[in-house]
């Protein structure tokens, strides 16, 4: 057995495995996808199944390239992003005698476990790291930062000789004005997802934007066929679509706010988020809380695993379902 071996994260998204085991309609705030995603007409040809994907997706590196600017050469893909996070890890931190890496605190809990599965070590000192990890908005607080802290922190990771990766996952359901996709730099690799702005998590798709030799690596380190054909099929159609989630940024900023005022009014403490996403505060251990609201079919997310183990993640839901939540959280912390 081996010693020292890092556990799994722990994840939001439960509500599938509740359904299944209480055989109830439960609402699931513990996952943040987009409650209000653009439709999409697309389907998968059944004759693609009867084949393996094109291993180098070359129609798919081209359709996100022309939306995004890039070339295929600089893109990545992967069976969701998280994936992809390993995946670079492996090339990145596991081929580096003393490798170390730096996550602000708290946020997610990939980075740390998918570098310390590459062998590499987490430092506190962010000057002196092989990749300096950044989501962006963060989970779980929703921060966002601003594409000018993003360059000048990009500056001090290159003095250093370090790669700054960004996990950009819900920064369409915030401000994509504020992305760093359009950016090439050698130090610098930008992950991106479909799943949470399209609110089809099933589909696992994820892609990443870097240097063409770093990309390369990912591409051969990530495992053959990664992408499915209903996913390609999936993405090459909703990458058409992302202007179209201008009206869910708009819809989930109205309803987060509705959120936040709700549960300050029932004495919880939110920051100030800009995703889809809300951290609570409730001043005291949340577990008890998390049983009280999964016995009336509300699932949130206990951000314990976070490091704070008095703080929930609530998602944003469509409005009734929000009003649904407000009422049983009410009758939760009375």
């Amino acid at each position: 057995m081996a010693v020292g071996f890092p556990k799994k994260v722990i994840h939001g998204g439960t509500g599938k495995l509740q359904r299944e085991k209480t055989q109830k309609n439960v609402l699931d705030f513990s996952a943040s996808v987009n409650p209000f995603p653009p439709e999409i007409d697309w389907h998968c040809d059944t004759a693609d199944l009867s084949a393996y994907p094109d291993d180098n997706y070359s129609a798919l590196k081209e359709r996100i390239g022309s939306v995004f600017s890039r070339d295929p050469e600089e893109i990545c893909v992967g069976n969701g992003s998280i994936e992809i996070i390993r995946v670079f890890c492996s090339v990145a931190l596991g081929r580096t005698k003393g490798s170390r890496f730096f996550t602000d605190t708290p946020t997610f809990g990939e980075y740390e476990l998918s570098a310390s599965l590459a062998g590499a070590r987490r430092t506190e000192k962010p000057e002196k790291t092989t990749v300096r990890f950044v989501c962006n908005p963060n989970n779980p607080t929703g921060t966002l930062q601003r594409r000018a802290e993003l360059l000048e922190l990009l500056t001090a990771t290159k003095q250093q000789d370090g790669i700054l990766f960004c996990d950009e996952a819900f920064i369409a359901l915030a401000d994509d004005a504020e992305s760093l996709a359009d950016v090439r730099d050698p130090n610098l690799f930008v992950l991106h997802s479909l799943t949470k702005s399209f609110a089809v998590p099933g589909i696992r798709f994820g892609f990443g934007f870097g240097d063409r030799d770093l990309v390369e690596k990912i591409e051969t380190a990530r495992s053959p066929w990664c992408v499915n054909a209903y996913a390609e099929a999936f993405a090459m159609e909703a990458l058409l679509h992302l202007e179209d989630l201008a009206g869910s940024r708009r819809k989930i900023e109205q309803e987060r706010q509705r959120l936040t005022s709700g549960m300050t009014g029932l004495g919880l403490s939110c920051t100030a988020s800009s995703a889809n996403f809300i951290l609570a505060d409730y001043g005291r251990d949340v577990a008890p809380l998390c049983e009280k609201l999964a016995h009336k079919n509300i699932l949130v997310r206990d951000c314990t695993s976070f490091g704070l183990p008095t703080c929930i993640r609530i998602a944003v839901r469509k409005p009734e379902e929000n009003t649904q939540l407000l009422e049983v959280l009410g009758s939760c912390v009375r």
